[in-house]
């Protein structure tokens, strides 16, 4: 299909091999649990994706990384999603580094080691609450000397087991006492960090959404990212990049899915051309949605109007792939879904985007809120 021809070239230019590597691989394995298929990701640089140019990475805008997250999704959709926490968790950290003085040397430090050292991040934020804040502390903190004392549990945590690093947000205390949010970045191999089974789901099961416990984890003060008297709106700033970047990528790895079933839908001529463009149209059309989307992001539209705008190119893709899903798998008909579990499963892949937060029942209102002319509050 020329469209996901056209993604999988841009994914070809800053990932050569790649998707070739997953292809060799049976749609049943590469979606299994213990799958090669994140290591793939990163031998063959996905890494590096957002990484500034200046920090060693690609620097690719949205509308290439959308591009990107589609082949990837139409490839393996678990890897789409596994992935997503990391590039998002990206946007924020380097978007807080185009100012001097918004991170502390330490942290530049490691923002400088994550391409040459294939640092893959994983996201302890509230990733898989439907109904949740994405930023809402999942994780305790207490004050130590020299530090914090972290105890609490993320799940499900993509990349739970290629990891190096997990981003968590923790509520602090503040000068007057109240908790305020903030990010530590605490090393995969920290004491007390440990990985324990939670996903029970064959869908996406590639994706590493294990459960990943912090018990008594020590991270100095040099590894907590927190707002300041002279920068009150750092975190501001981090939350937007990383919710305007998460929906995204997130709902472009789905909607690489539900094209690559359209694919198969077209190139096997199931159904009447009517029924087969209906399938395109859908799966195109919820594509062109965050494409352009992406695009006002590349040209500069941020903050509130941003996310806003974001948000309803989700929930419109949302349903559109899944409507395209179903009227594939029935188009390509009984036999095709006896004979093989591997479509049956591509379209329940794209199903997950609905419990993504936040969900659109959350949402509504404040979207609503928002277009009627008062501030956009996600809370």
């Amino acid at each position: 299909m020329r469209s996901l021809d056209s993604a999988r070239a841009v994914c070809d230019r800053y990932h050569p091999g790649l998707l070739k590597a997953l292809d060799d691989i049976p749609f049943a394995e590469r979606e299994a649990s213990g799958s090669p298929a994140v290591d793939l990701f990163r031998t063959h640089g996905g890494v590096a994706l957002l990484v500034p140019a200046e920090f060693g990475g690609h620097g690719v805008d949205p509308v290439d990384a959308v591009r990107v997250q589609r082949a990837l999704g139409a490839t393996s959709p678990s890897v789409a999603a596994a992935v997503t926490m990391h590039h998002f968790t990206v946007s924020m950290l380097y978007s807080l580094a185009d100012r001097s003085g918004r991170l502390a040397p330490n942290q530049l430090d490691l923002l400088h080691k994550v391409v040459p050292d294939q640092i893959l991040m994983a996201s302890g934020w509230a990733e898989g609450k439907t109904q949740q804040n994405i930023f809402a502390p999942s994780v305790v903190a207490e004050p130590a000397r020299g530090g914090y004392r972290l105890n609490g549990a993320k799940k499900p945590c993509s990349l739970a087991h290629s990891m190096q690093l997990l981003t968590a947000s923790i509520a602090v205390p503040g000068p007057d006492g109240t908790p305020e949010l903030a990010l530590a970045l605490v090393p995969a191999t920290a004491e007390g960090l440990t990985v324990h089974p939670f996903w029970g789901n064959d869908v996406l099961a590639a994706s590493e959404s294990d459960e990943v416990r912090l018990t008594d984890v020590f991270v100095p003060d040099s590894m907590v990212i927190r707002t300041t008297a002279e920068d009150p709106g750092r975190l501001d700033d981090l939350q937007a990049a990383g919710v305007i970047w998460f929906e995204m990528l997130i709902s472009a790895g789905y909607a690489g899915a539900a094209a690559a079933l359209a694919e198969v839908v077209v190139e096997r001529e199931r159904g009447t051309a009517g029924e087969r463009a209906g399938v395109v149209i859908d799966t195109e059309s919820a594509f062109q949605l965050l494409e352009g989307v992406a695009r006002k992001v590349r040209d500069g539209l941020e903050g509130d109007e941003a996310v806003a705008e974001v948000l309803v190119a989700r929930y419109a893709a949302q349903d559109l792939l899944a409507r395209a899903a179903d009227q594939s798998l029935q188009l390509l008909g009984g036999v095709d879904f006896i004979r093989s579990p591997d479509h049956a499963r591509l379209a329940a892949s794209v199903r997950p985007l609905v419990f993504h937060p936040p969900g659109r029942p959350a949402a509504s209102g404040p979207l609503v809120e928002y277009l009627a002319g008062r501030p956009l509050d996600l809370s």
